[in-house]
């Protein structure tokens, strides 16, 4: 059984871990009942956030996965900052405490999203305007094409990577699971890496392409990945191989929640990590 510990700092990044497969669970069950023609949508993040609002006590439920998520923000910042995975501080032990840091910011937007969504207030567009509108910003900068470009490479190379750690099966390395449901679980992670890997792929592609052609217009983002997928012959077959990967994924960060290894500094020691970066 997973272990309930008394450190503020791990209770939220559990949280975190759950409120983030939350999402995804979201996101894969809705796109793989369109692609079956059952209703649902290919819409991102926010969109099948939205669809919370017309579910009983929606607002509620809103509330939850946002507080979670500023939960996974405040841990994946912490985790960057105090090495608490021991990452080291090697050339890639920092890239993967600057991929973490990156993603707390992004999962901070989507739990700003959801807030607003549940109080009602707009939520500025979909995913895909909020990722063109960053990178015209980020276009307009001095080198800013190039700048795009090397986002985009970057997406893509998480991508890659995503996909080689399916391949590899090794999605556990930081999980303590019970022996007898391990290869279910280890399963179910694999089929969640692999879909996150086709899906940075895509967007690290449209990224690539809106720094060739100098249009934002080209960026896409998670809804956007999918909808491509379903645009392409036997689209349905793609999207719903994916979709199911993305849900896989969903139960597999609930898994995490619970399983996972968080060697997490107390709150002191957070404190003072983020005071010193604030200097």
């Amino acid at each position: 059984m997973p272990r309930i510990s008394p450190n503020p700092v791990e209770a939220l990044a559990r949280f975190g871990y759950g409120a983030r497969g939350v999402v995804y669970g979201l996101v894969g069950g809705l796109a793989l009942l369109a692609a079956i023609g059952s209703g649902g949508q290919t819409g991102g993040s926010r969109s099948a956030l939205q669809t919370l609002l017309s579910q009983p006590f929606g607002k509620f439920w809103l509330i939850l996965i946002a507080l979670g998520l500023f939960g996974f923000c405040a841990w994946r910042v912490l985790e960057a900052l105090t090495d608490a995975d021991r990452r080291g501080s090697d050339a890639k032990g920092w890239g993967t405490r600057g991929a973490h840091l990156i993603s707390g910011i992004i999962y901070a937007g989507l739990a700003v999203s959801a807030l607003n969504l549940a109080l009602g207030r707009s939520s500025g567009g979909g995913e895909d305007k909020a990722a063109q509108d960053w990178t015209a910003w980020l276009m307009s900068q001095p080198f800013g094409q190039w700048l795009v470009g090397f986002v985009g490479l970057a997406v893509a190379g998480t991508g890659l990577a995503f996909l080689w750690k399916a391949w590899r099966g090794k999605v556990a390395e930081r999980l303590s699971l019970p022996s007898d449901k391990r290869d279910w679980f280890v399963t179910l992670g694999r089929m969640g890496f692999a879909a996150r890997g086709v899906v940075f792929l895509m967007i690290g592609g449209f990224l690539i392409l809106a720094a060739l052609h100098a249009s934002s217009s080209d960026v896409h983002g998670l809804g956007g990945a999918l909808q491509a997928l379903q645009r392409q012959p036997y689209g349905w077959v793609l999207l719903g191989l994916t979709a199911l990967g993305l849900f896989a994924f969903g139960l597999f960060g609930l898994i995490q929640a619970c399983y996972r290894h968080i060697d997490a500094p107390d709150l002191d020691d957070a404190k003072a990590a983020v005071a010193r970066v604030a200097r």
